[in-house]
C-alpha cells in the first residue's frame, strides 16, 4: 500500500536543481477515459474562453502512471479551442520519463508539483483524485497556491479556471470544485445515471475539502439529504429512464438550492451548485 500522504505538501529540489518541486508522490492510479464526464464538463463551460484566449494552456496536473487523461484532455480541448496546448505535470521523474513518447505538437509533460512549471499561467487547471491523499487541512494552501497560478481575465475571459475533485476508477462518479483566481465558484457531482442507486452515493467521491464535512451539521450533508428525498419523490419519472428522474429531481432541489447550471447540463447526469451553499462551516 502507498504511504498517505503529508498533511501539508513538502518542497524539494528539483534532480538538475533550481526550482524547488512542491508535494509529495501519490499511487498515480489512472484509466482511460476516467475523467471524461469533468472533461465534457471544461468544455462545455470554459470552452469559449479558452477559443477567445490568444494562446491558451491548460496542465493535467498528477496525471498519474501513464498519460492517457492528459492525450484524452488535449483531443477534446480542441473540440472547442482548436489551438489549446496541453502540458501534463507529475512529481514522480519516472511518469514523466515513460510519457515523453507521447508528446507531439501541442502536448508536453513537465517533472513538478503544485507550483506549476510552465512559463504561462494556464488558462486551466485540472486536478482530478490529486488531494484525495492529502489531509483537509492541506486543501485552502493548494487552492491558494494553484489561483494564484492562474491567467487573469485581462488573459483569458472569466479568468483561468482550476477544477478539483475526485472520480471513482472507471469515471462513473465524479464531483469537483471550479475555482477561479478569486477562489471557489461552483461544485458539480455528476454521475453514469443507470448505476446510481440514489444521489447520495456520490459522498464517497466528493473532493477532500467536502468528505469528512458530510455529517449532520454541514451544508453538503444536507444538500445529500435532499436530494435523495428529491429523488425519491421523483420515482414516478423513472419508467421514463433515470434521466428523466434525475431532471425531475433537480428540478424540485433548485427551489432550496442554489443551482447554477440547466436542464442541458442534467440530461448529462450533473447537476452544479454554487460553492457557498455547500462550503463547509468552520
Amino acid at each position: 500500500m502507498a504511504p498517505r500522504a503529508s498533511a501539508l505538501p513538502r518542497s524539494r529540489l528539483r534532480p538538475s536543481g533550481g526550482t524547488s518541486v512542491v508535494g509529495t508522490v501519490t499511487r498515480g492510479t489512472t484509466n482511460p477515459n476516467r475523467l471524461r464526464r469533468m472533461d465534457r464538463w471544461i468544455a462545455a463551460t470554459h470552452g469559449a474562453a479558452l477559443r477567445r484566449a490568444p494562446s491558451p494552456v491548460a496542465v493535467d496536473l498528477g496525471y498519474g502512471a501513464a498519460p492517457w487523461t492528459a492525450v484524452e484532455l488535449l483531443a477534446r480541448l480542441r473540440t472547442v479551442a482548436p489551438h489549446a496546448r496541453v502540458v501534463g505535470v507529475e512529481i514522480e521523474p519516472a511518469r514523466v520519463a515513460a510519457a515523453k513518447p507521447y508528446e507531439r505538437e501541442g502536448l508536453a509533460f513537465r517533472h513538478g508539483g503544485f507550483e506549476i512549471p510552465v512559463q504561462e499561467r494556464p488558462a486551466l487547471i485540472r486536478a482530478a483524485n490529486v488531494l484525495r491523499q492529502y489531509e483537509e487541512a492541506a486543501v485552502a494552501e493548494v487552492w491558494a497556491r494553484l489561483c494564484a497560478r492562474l491567467a487573469p481575465a485581462t488573459d483569458v475571459p472569466g479568468g483561468g479556471l482550476l477544477v478539483e475533485g475526485t472520480c471513482d476508477e472507471i469515471g462513473r462518479r465524479h464531483v469537483w470544485v471550479a475555482l477561479g483566481p478569486e477562489g471557489p465558484r461552483t461544485v458539480t457531482f455528476a454521475a453514469r445515471l443507470g448505476s446510481l442507486e440514489r444521489p447520495s452515493d456520490l459522498a464517497e467521491r466528493l473532493p477532500k475539502a467536502l468528505i469528512h464535512r458530510n455529517v449532520p451539521g454541514e451544508p453538503v450533508h444536507a444538500f445529500l439529504r435532499d436530494f435523495d428525498r428529491a429523488w425519491a419523490a421523483a420515482a414516478p419519472y423513472a419508467s421514463y429512464g433515470a434521466r428523466q428522474r434525475w431532471i425531475r429531481a433537480v428540478r424540485d432541489l433548485t427551489a432550496d438550492w442554489p443551482v447554477t447550471d440547466g436542464a442541458a447540463r442534467w440530461r448529462q447526469g450533473e447537476v452544479t451548485v454554487a460553492w457557498g451553499a455547500l462550503a463547509p462551516r468552520r
